[in-house]
């Protein structure tokens, strides 16, 4: 009898210094993991890499290594991000974010804000909105964030009026008057430079403008006003927005290096938000 209970009270011993290890180890983790000094960031290609890369720079003088990893669409830079193949990412303002979030169950959040994407409509047949014609294509993104910021955008140059509740989740079907019968194409957002001589005009973002060759600023034929709401956003897991890494990274981020950078570098076709 006294066998098997020493048995017993050994296995129980063992267990319990087992929890106990297992319990340290997960702090030691979770511990480690806010003083790491790498992390990965998930950002788009052009301006909001190049803006990273800066940071990246900056960050570096401080021993801090940040890694970039680059997508050239909306939505794997959430879904690596939720996985953990990320560590946050920047690329995206919070209107996206949100509905992104709602539509797929996924716990991020916002932490910061970083820059000012001016939306603007493109044309390689027009100089001008008002040379836009009865009947014309016009195309915009097809996520519903950025295909309301184009509606809206449409309606501040005069071309459309929508629903006056329509706001940011307008859709065309809240367009309430087209008085110029304009056939409004909805195309995935990255490709819309690419389809611009199929099309008479279209709603761009500033990110995939820039990436085709086109300076915001100068070949928009029209333009979001500079305050425009708008901005980008830093995105964590919602687990990580208190981690120290986090924090470093937009301490990096909003430097006057970094801003400086944006200013020289687009010209006010990116707006530091900070």
């Amino acid at each position: 009898m006294k066998k098997y209970l020493w048995s017993f009270i050994l296995i129980l011993a063992v267990g319990l210094l087992s929890a106990c290890g297992g319990e340290e180890k997960k702090e030691e983790a979770e511990a480690n993991d806010s003083k790491k000094e790498k992390i990965v960031v998930g950002v788009t290609a052009g301006p909001h890499e190049q803006v990273v890369e800066k940071v990246k720079e900056v960050a570096a003088k401080d021993g801090f290594d940040i890694e970039l990893k680059v997508f050239n669409e909306y939505v794997m830079p959430n879904v690596a991000l939720d996985e953990g193949e990320l560590d946050l990412n920047s690329f995206q303002h919070d209107p996206y974010l949100e509905q992104f979030k709602a539509d797929r169950n996924l716990d991020l959040t916002n932490i910061a804000d970083t820059v000012n994407f001016p939306m603007g409509i493109y044309s390689n047949k027009l100089k001008s909105v008002e040379d836009i014609k009865k009947g014309s294509k016009i195309g915009l993104p097809n996520d519903p964030t950025n295909g309301a910021r184009a509606l809206l955008l449409f309606e501040q140059a005069g071309l459309i009026k929508l629903k006056k509740d329509a706001g940011v989740k307008a859709t065309v079907k809240d367009v309430e008057e087209n008085k110029l019968d304009l056939e409004l194409i909805e195309l995935e957002a990255s490709q819309i430079p690419r389809q611009l001589d199929e099309l008479d005009a279209a709603a761009i973002n500033t990110n995939f403008a820039v990436e085709h060759g086109f300076t915001p600023a100068k070949d928009s034929i029209y333009i979001e006003p500079k305050e425009s709401p708008w901005v980008n956003v830093v995105a964590v897991r919602t687990e990580d927005k208190d981690a120290e890494f986090a924090k470093k990274f937009i301490k990096y981020y909003h430097t006057d290096e970094v801003k400086q950078f944006i200013e020289e570098e687009f010209s006010g076709s990116v707006i530091p938000s900070w």
